[in-house]
């Protein structure tokens, strides 16, 4: 099975395709990062992929409007809606201290659901909206971001992009789903 995500690797989206694929017993499957909504539901339309696997609804960052322009533009069928719990982590360059960061990016959700974290903690940065949470930890890492940047992601894409964690769970509620749409193509 081919499942593609709004996310690029490390990405929450990755986590929803891998625990759908787990609690629907799906052994053999391929995760294909898509980093949008759009892409997901067209490459679903073109037969690319399997399931496409993409946010809805954040318990505190609310709608994810980017999932909703990408829907009212293509035909789906939803095969199954299910939520994960999402813990966002402020990540750096290896060696960024807390001084040196100018610049906090990450997805607009991601920043909705840590806002008065940013408020409190980083009054004086510069918050910019990314495409996806797991790209600006990605493009952190290659330097297409200057390393005064920290971004909002994942603790597996501090993993995946040897980043280190400069501070864990910033998201401002202690419970904090995110639901998900596992999408598949008409019949």
């Amino acid at each position: 099975m081919k499942i593609g995500v709004m996310g690029a690797k490390g990405s929450f989206s990755e986590e929803a395709g891998r625990t759908y694929a787990e609690k629907n017993h799906v052994k053999k499957f391929v995760i294909d990062y898509l980093v949008t909504a759009e892409n997901v539901l067209t490459a679903l339309e073109n037969g690319k992929i399997d399931i496409g696997i993409f946010p809805i609804e954040n318990s505190n960052g609310g709608i994810v409007l980017e999932a909703v322009h990408a829907m009212a533009k293509h035909r789906f069928s939803i095969k199954k809606i299910f939520e994960i719990d999402i813990h966002h982590n402020l990540l750096v360059k290896r060696g960024v201290t807390t001084d040196k960061v100018k610049t906090i990016t990450s997805h607009d959700q991601a920043i909705k659901q840590c806002r008065m974290y940013l408020k409190r903690r980083w009054p004086k940065v510069k918050i910019i909206d990314y495409a996806d949470t797991a790209k600006a930890a990605a493009d952190l890492a290659k330097g297409t971001l200057p390393a005064s940047t920290a971004v909002i992601a994942s603790r597996v894409a501090a993993t995946v992009y040897k980043l280190d964690i400069l501070e864990e769970s910033i998201q401002d509620l202690k419970f904090n789903f995110t639901s998900f749409i596992a999408a598949e193509k008409l019949k």
